[in-house]
């Protein structure tokens, strides 16, 4: 059997796409769980788009993402360049054309604006598209070598036939057959001498010996043209795998303006690498039982790709943030540490045993900036409400709470040591002596120091990391907050 190679082959055109890191992510497994070989290619023959820097976040990703390439620009496997700008200069794409036009299969259109704009279009998949009417496939070889000689600008476009038809396979949409009357005659060559994206694609990919091409499904439509440019070079056509549109929760095709539509978004929202690689895992793609956590090592054991499915999958910021808070509690405590100083530090200033506090919020929340909402009342004691002392399954109200925090008060005063176990064990005596639950006087305290009716840790935790002078001043104020 021919060993499977895949390759991403992006266009360094900005920040890394979800759906782009999507596609870089299926080929890595398809090729790692055959044992194959996953390549990098950079597609940078659309000069209009270039974005300078781009190059260099491709790299960043995938070396963070963990999907490590074989073959690349810095990795040659022997079939570079790997950059079509530079494989360019070797001449290998007009080379292939000009074989095209010799076999009948490719033509030089010298066709100008004007004459262009003056064609026929049709809606195509929503956007108006100019039909080339074939023109200059009627100029004499004579005049062909005539207008070259003379240095007309040109392109040279594919000879679709206009009858008959065309029939290709992808694996997840099975055999796939168009009538030859619409394929346009794409142009292969553009007039500034560079290759088209989908000609370079189709001699890179043969050249390099992909054998599986794996892309989203918008080019279903374009594959026509790329199979019978494999046979008219009479190259054996790669397997397709076209994979569905990520849309988001409104069912509309994931864009920019949703704020995490690109892997850097979602790094920059606090989300975790491992986290956001698992997730978009599933987005098309299931794994025979309904386990969603997976390590990228499980990911490569476990991946086919016949079960990725055509229907379009939902990107859910919810589901995750629910995933990134799995990765979270599962994380060690000093790795977690490390990454979660930064909103800790900017969250609570100096003064605080911060890995403490980081410990309480490790399990409370799903993406690092969680955090300031979390722990910001330790800085500062926020504005309550005295209604929040009151807690039906608690039994708790403002008679009794007061009564609870003037009770508790000489005692807190009187503690020297503030750890949480000795705190916790003075209360404790209170609570048996009152012979009521620990809630009824838990809550009252909780509230007094914290002001908020969720908190990462209890009364005595809480009052620990304050320290006795800070957490008698919160309890006289709540008394009084409660006589008022």
């Amino acid at each position: 059997m021919t060993k499977i190679r895949t390759r991403y082959a992006p266009s360094p055109t900005g920040k890394m796409h979800v759906g782009n890191l999507r596609s870089a992510l299926y080929e890595f497994l398809i090729a790692k769980h055959a044992g194959g070989d996953f390549m990098l290619r950079i597609e940078d023959t659309d000069q209009e788009r270039f974005v300078e820097g781009a190059t260099e976040i491709i790299y960043r990703t995938l070396e963070k993402t963990g999907l490590k390439h074989d073959e690349g620009p810095d990795k040659d496997g022997g079939f570079g360049p790997y950059v079509q700008s530079e494989r360019m200069k070797t001449g290998i794409y007009m080379k292939y054309a000009k074989e095209l036009i010799d076999k009948g299969e490719a033509y030089y259109c010298f066709c100008d604006k004007e004459r262009l704009a003056s064609l026929k279009t049709e809606i195509v998949e929503g956007k108006e598209i100019m039909i080339y009417d074939k023109h200059c496939l009627s100029l004499s070889k004579e005049e062909v070598e005539e207008k070259l000689a003379a240095g007309a600008p040109f392109v040279i476009r594919q000879n679709n036939p206009t009858e008959g038809t065309t029939t290709f396979h992808d694996e997840l949409y099975g055999d796939i057959t168009v009538n030859n009357s619409e394929l346009d005659d794409m142009i292969l060559i553009k007039s500034d001498g560079y290759p088209t994206y989908n000609f370079a694609n189709v001699v890179d990919d043969h050249t390099m010996h992909i054998t599986h091409v794996v892309r989203g499904n918008e080019y279903l439509s374009s594959s026509p043209k790329y199979t019978r440019l494999y046979e008219a070079f009479g190259w054996e056509v790669p397997v397709y795998v076209h994979l569905p549109l990520i849309t988001d929760e409104n069912h509309k095709k994931l864009s920019k303006r949703s704020g995490h539509s690109s892997f850097e978004d979602l790094l920059e929202q606090g989300f975790l690498t491992e986290a956001v690689v698992n997730y978009i895992a599933l987005l098309g793609w299931s794994p025979e039982d309904n386990r969603e956590i997976f390590t990228l090592d499980e990911l490569i054991k476990e991946f086919d790709y016949h079960r990725i499915s055509k229907s379009p999958a939902v990107f859910d910021i919810v589901k995750l943030k629910w995933m990134n808070g799995e990765y979270l509690k599962a994380m060690d405590l000093d790795a977690f540490y490390e990454m979660a100083k930064p909103y800790l530090a900017e969250a609570l200033g100096e003064g605080f045993d911060v890995k403490k506090i980081a410990a309480m919020v490790k399990t409370r929340i799903e993406v690092f900036p969680d955090i300031a909402e979390q722990v910001d009342f330790f800085h500062t004691l926020p504005e309550y409400d005295a209604e929040m002392y009151t807690h039906k399954k608690m039994k708790t109200d403002a008679a009794s709470s007061l009564t609870v925090l003037q009770e508790v008060l000489p005692i807190l005063e009187a503690q020297e040591d503030y750890t949480n176990d000795a705190l916790y064990q003075a209360l404790l005596a209170y609570v048996e002596q009152k012979g009521c639950k620990n809630g009824y006087v838990m809550w009252p305290i909780r509230t007094a120091v914290s002001g908020k009716q969720m908190t990462p840790a209890g009364a005595t935790e809480i009052m620990e990391i304050l320290g006795k002078d800070e957490s008698v001043r919160r309890i006289k104020k709540g008394i009084e907050k409660l006589k008022g």
